[in-house]
């Protein structure tokens, strides 16, 4: 068998259709076994008839120019990736005799296949690593010994190969991928947060202070906001700390006072005192008025005294009242000026009082302070009744032998 060995890589590979079954190989092979197939990384199996597609059948061994492969049904799925690579085992199974007719059929066989290796090698060395044609530095790219979870990498002389950096290390920050970029993004701001590392320590001894501020941070605001003010409290009692006597302090010093006026009775109390200053600025009023208070307390321990005044009080009530009433005191006034004055019934007080006490009018009779001869108006039954020692007796207008006979004579002339 003679063959031509083209210059093409003995590799190929395709993204197949939705039931392909045929390939090509564009190489050389010289026997169905020489060909590898894979299905992504599966390899398939070689059969005359392939039963299903993860079995294939070879056409072309021996030929210049390749041949093909066929998959079994159903072939293919859509977008597998088929490759297909020559492997021709690196080995010699034909002998030259020493003496007698050269078989040349048999040494250009062995010279395809030489070549066919040589170019498996440079495939294999396409896809192995190795230093590039120009690289300035020779080193040992010799592999180490493998070490369990630990990725390949340059040591740190840049001269060698070494399997230092853990695994585990690696699959952490791929986990973590897309906050590393975050950080990345804000590659600026890092630096500024070490170039402050100082400064955030003393936050983190302080975290307890600072959490407390957060949780205040109303508070917090407040005072800023009265910090902006033109005219500062924050300040004003800053200022009054820096004093010789402050004014916190003396508040701080009185605490027990303080707490004494902050009281809720009391506070009470001194919210009423105040609505008596603002808008009726009664307490003013009563200042202005000191003089006559003096005057009120002093009395308050003299003869005529505000005590006996407050005891009478219902009386006097009684008198403010009649003064605006139809028999009020103003009557009375302007008639102790005239001819049936007061002056004369003062005079007289006393035929005044026992005419009271014996003459009464009323609906009902009366049942207390009674004495023999006293008269009763009843309205009810308007009747003029007398008492005689032990009951009530209606007056007719021809007893008069009996109003003689109890002593009423005198009593009637006066009521008449």
């Amino acid at each position: 068998m003679s063959i031509t060995i083209s210059d093409v890589e003995p590799r190929v590979q395709y993204t197949a259709t939705a039931g392909q079954t045929s390939f090509t190989v564009g190489f050389e092979f010289f026997n169905n076994a020489d060909l590898k197939v894979f299905n992504g990384t599966t390899l398939l199996t070689f059969s005359a008839s392939p039963a299903n597609a993860t079995e294939y059948s070879v056409s072309g061994a021996g030929q210049t120019g390749g041949g093909s492969i066929t998959l079994g049904s159903p072939g293919a799925t859509v977008n597998d990736i088929i490759t297909i690579s020559r492997d021709v085992a690196i080995e010699r199974v034909t002998d030259f005799p020493t003496s007698g007719a050269f078989q040349i059929g048999s040494l250009n066989t062995e010279l395809d296949k030489i070549i066919a290796m040589c170019q498996q090698l440079e495939r294999d060395l396409k896809f192995s690593p190795r230093a590039a044609a120009t690289t300035a530095n020779t080193f040992d790219i010799t592999f180490p010994n493998l070490s369990a979870n630990k990725v390949l990498s340059v040591n740190s002389s840049g001269n060698g190969l070494e399997f230092a950096q853990d695994i585990t290390d690696i699959t952490t920050i791929a986990g973590i991928a897309s906050d590393v970029s975050a950080v990345s993004a804000i590659a600026s701001d890092v630096t500024a947060v070490a170039n402050d590392a100082t400064d955030i320590g003393v936050v983190s001894t302080n975290i307890a202070s600072i959490n407390t501020v957060a949780t205040n941070i109303a508070d917090v605001i407040k005072v800023a906001d009265d910090l902006n003010e033109a005219i500062s409290e924050v300040e004003t009692v800053a200022d009054d700390l820096n004093e010789a006597v402050s004014e916190i302090d003396t508040v701080a010093n009185n605490i027990t006072d303080v707490n004494t006026v902050g009281n809720a009775t009391n506070i009470n109390n001194i919210t009423i005192v105040a609505g008596q200053i603002s808008p009726t600025n009664n307490i003013s009023t009563v200042a202005g008025a000191n003089a006559n208070i003096t005057t009120i307390a002093t009395d308050l321990n003299g003869a005529n005294t505000i005590g006996t005044v407050v005891t009478n009080l219902s009386d006097i009530q009684t008198v403010s009242t009649d003064l605006s009433g139809s028999n009020t005191i103003g009557t009375v006034a302007t008639d102790l000026s005239g001819s049936n004055n007061i002056g004369t019934v003062a005079t007289n007080i006393g035929s005044v009082n026992s005419f009271a006490n014996i003459y009464r009018i009323g609906s009902t009779n009366p049942v207390a302070s009674l004495d023999e001869g006293d008269l009763f108006y009843n309205s009810t039954d308007n009747r003029l009744k007398f008492y005689n020692g032990s009951a009530w007796t209606n007056i007719e207008a021809t007893d008069t032998s009996s109003l003689a006979t109890n002593g009423f004579a005198i009593a009637m002339a006066i009521a008449l």
